[in-house]
């Protein structure tokens, strides 16, 4: 088991941020975990300070589900398995547009920190960084441009993201809501849709 390290170890901390991003193997074959952001907290007690680790974890199945997840403990990979447990309790199905991009822009606010992002064509890639792009990758989307307005904080910004996520919705939950079909929402849509593309929609309908 690593130890924990004291005062002075700058550089493994260094190592561990960079990385970060990095895909971290699952006992699931079909979820993908990423480290998004860890933290060496310090608490002053009488003997002298005591240090642990705090992890930001986003797992996904590639497929239109994504949750985040926060863990604490004395060891990194104890508070990663704690924020990678929560990530999977709290994980929420997000439709997608072909199975690569959003239905439509969305914007998303959670205290200092503000995302916007758009849909995009078919060869753009995911045209975003830091937090927001692991979410949207473990999520699945191939095509979408991103950016973040407000605070780096990564656990605003992972906020944010989910909210904005959360708002997403399908052109078969539209016409639910509205009493319409499919086809007449989708042959209105001046992004590039045509009733053609709303043919596999209205058959799920």
């Amino acid at each position: 088991m690593a130890q924990t390290p004291q005062r002075g170890g700058g550089g493994n901390d260094r190592n561990r941020r960079d990385n970060r991003n990095a895909p971290v193997e699952g006992p699931e074959s079909d979820i993908v975990e990423k480290l998004v952001h860890i933290n060496r907290v310090a608490a002053t007690v009488k003997g002298g300070r005591r240090f642990s680790f705090a992890a930001l974890m986003v797992v996904g199945d590639g497929k239109g589900r994504v949750g985040f997840g926060h863990g604490k403990a004395r060891e990194v990979p104890e508070a990663i398995r704690k924020a990678t447990e929560e990530a999977k309790k709290t994980m929420i199905r997000v439709p997608l547009r072909e199975n690569r991009t959003l239905h439509h822009d969305g914007n998303g606010r959670w205290g200092a920190g503000k995302i916007m992002m758009r849909a995009a064509p078919p060869g753009t890639g995911v045209i975003a960084g830091g937090p927001m792009r692991a979410v949207l990758e473990t999520l699945g989307v191939q095509d979408v441009v991103g950016k973040s307005t407000g605070s780096s904080n990564p656990y605003n910004m992972i906020r944010a993201t989910f909210e904005a996520l959360k708002v997403q919705s399908s052109p078969r939950q539209v016409a639910s809501k509205r009493g319409k079909k499919v086809a007449d929402l989708m042959g209105r849509r001046n992004d590039g849709a045509s009733a053609v593309e709303a043919a596999p929609e209205a058959q799920e309908a």
